[in-house]
């Protein structure tokens, strides 16, 4: 029998090789991962994993599966590896234990395209990147300037929503739609400055943003098969075109926005307004020769981008949670409406000096935010590392999401903890400033939404005056206990119907 080849010999030698390699590694594996100590979580099917059992109330359906598993939950979404965090236990291992290794976002294809390959902060994997461009955001955030450029939008936006329910006369009204519009002007204007009044402007991009957001609280198959399967289902069901359809047209909104700036002729150095909006702002950051941190014409856009999907709909639809909660207690109604009016005397609104005075409504903006926090579940992380949580191993690279509305609703922590009762509050400490795990609406840590505090300000200022200019009644035929509270959405989750109420202006006594 002829010898075999050399050449062949050593190909054979080396598959073999790495074959023995492979093996010796694979059980490696398998005995590191038996030997860790894995959270509970329910049985799994092939392929898809746990992903049969989360259904449109996602926040709900986990809920129910922590009930049965614990606190701390292991599941599969699709190829996913994925950790639920339900308790303020866990929460506070992942956000401040150990913050440091579950600070990234998981690399999902909708955010990564809408945000330039992730130039933003809000869906950026944790780095250098995000640090200095948190840091750079809230800074121009809360300069003085942008400080008060955001209270003439918000004074003036008010006047304009109170002004609009004022002529409704004794008509119904779609509180909802008044509600977002108001907001929308308050962070628009603060963007986009003076422009956004206009109204082409304003309903060509709020188009377009709500596609956007419809389609990030879409189903991805990549996002829980994060290889070429999953990017086949999303070519053949459309999504990747759409998505692509969305980014260009966001894209030339943006790149339009951008050219009116560097096209302006006014005076940056002495003229006030032409520096007061947030688009300015990031173009002189871009601008910036000296500055330390890389800046493209694309982070410009991709801050945009976060500073819509975070503002708007989030701030609007805890308002019209917050008034749907007080026209079923009317109790509770009448009490903050007469601590205001009290505040406020016989002015005709409430001034940003009256806001820090009304206790009574700050505890109903804190009860809205536990019972319908703005993300039921928060962005999800990603760990960097093997962390431990409450016990728990929790590998690298394994998704972690944070049930806010369970937590918030634990009745292990809160008494009865599915009524609206603000008074909850009185000589309570909890706050969702991101230092009491067992009220984390706005998150904690590294990640925590760099936009609360104006969020919190719009929502103050703005009940303060519907409660103070109106008293607000239910359609006629119509009990309080008719109001549906039923949820709906995708990222943030609404009223499933529209409020509807009837503003009666209240008149001061001068």
């Amino acid at each position: 029998m002829d010898r075999l080849p050399s050449a062949l010999v050593l190909a054979i030698a080396a598959l073999s090789l790495v074959s023995i390699l492979l093996l010796a590694w694979s059980r490696r594996w398998r005995t590191r991962r038996s030997a860790l100590h894995l959270p509970p979580g329910p049985k799994k099917l092939p392929l898809i994993g746990n992903l049969h059992q989360i259904g449109s109330l996602p926040h709900r359906s986990l809920w129910a599966l922590a009930r049965q598993h614990g606190p701390v939950m292991l599941l599969r979404l699709g190829s996913v590896p994925t950790v639920v965090v339900s308790s303020p236990e866990a929460a506070r291992d992942v956000m401040r234990t150990h913050d440091a290794h579950c600070c990234s976002r998981p690399a999902t294809p909708g955010p990564r395209r809408l945000t330039y390959g992730y130039k933003d902060l809000a869906f950026a994997p944790y780095g250098d990147h995000v640090r200095e461009m948190r840091k750079l955001f809230i800074l121009e955030l809360l300069c003085m300037r942008r400080v008060q450029a955001a209270w003439d939008a918000r004074e003036a936006q008010v006047d304009k929503l109170v002004e609009t329910l004022t002529h409704a006369g004794p008509n119904s009204v779609v509180l909802d739609e008044h509600i977002f519009g108001a907001v929308d002007g308050i962070i628009g204007t603060v963007v986009f400055g003076r422009i956004y009044g206009t109204e082409g402007f304003k309903m060509q991009f709020l188009d377009m943003l709500n596609e956007a957001m419809e389609m990030l609280g879409s189903f991805s198959a990549e996002d829980f098969f994060p290889n070429s399967a999953g990017r086949l289902v999303d070519r053949l069901t459309g999504l990747i075109a759409r998505r692509e359809r969305i980014f260009k047209r966001l894209d030339a909104f943006f790149d339009a926005v951008i050219d009116q700036h560097l096209n302006s002729t006014c005076n940056k150095l002495d003229d006030g307004d032409c520096r007061s909006d947030l688009v300015q702002a990031l173009i002189e950051l871009w601008k910036d020769d000296g500055s330390s941190v890389p800046f493209t014409r694309e982070h410009v856009k991709a801050m945009l981008f976060d500073t819509f999907v975070g503002g708007i709909n989030t701030s609007a639809v805890t308002m019209v949670w917050a008034m749907a909660e007080l026209i079923q207690h009317p109790r509770v109604l009448k009490s903050v409406q007469d601590e205001i009016r009290a505040v406020v005397g016989s002015k005709q609104r409430a001034s940003r000096d009256d806001v820090s005075k009304l206790k009574s409504l700050k505890m109903v903006v804190k009860e809205t935010l536990r019972l319908h926090p703005p993300l039921t579940l928060l962005l999800p992380r990603e760990t960097i590392q093997q962390v431990n949580i409450i016990g728990y191993d929790v590998p690298a690279n394994t998704r972690i999401i944070v049930n806010a509305w369970a937590i918030n609703r634990d009745p292990n922590i809160w008494k009865d903890p599915e009524e609206f009762n603000p008074e909850r509050f009185i000589g309570s400490k909890a706050d969702f400033n991101g230092s009491h795990f067992e009220f984390i609406p706005f998150g904690s840590g590294r990640r925590i939404c760099p936009g609360m505090a104006m969020a919190v300000t719009n929502m103050e200022f703005t009940l303060a005056n519907l409660l103070h200019c109106f008293d607000w009644e239910l359609r006629e035929g119509v009990a309080k206990e008719d109001i549906s509270m039923e949820e709906a959405g995708s990222l943030a989750f609404q009223k499933k119907t529209p409020l509807m109420l009837v503003p009666r202006r209240y008149q001061t006594s001068n």
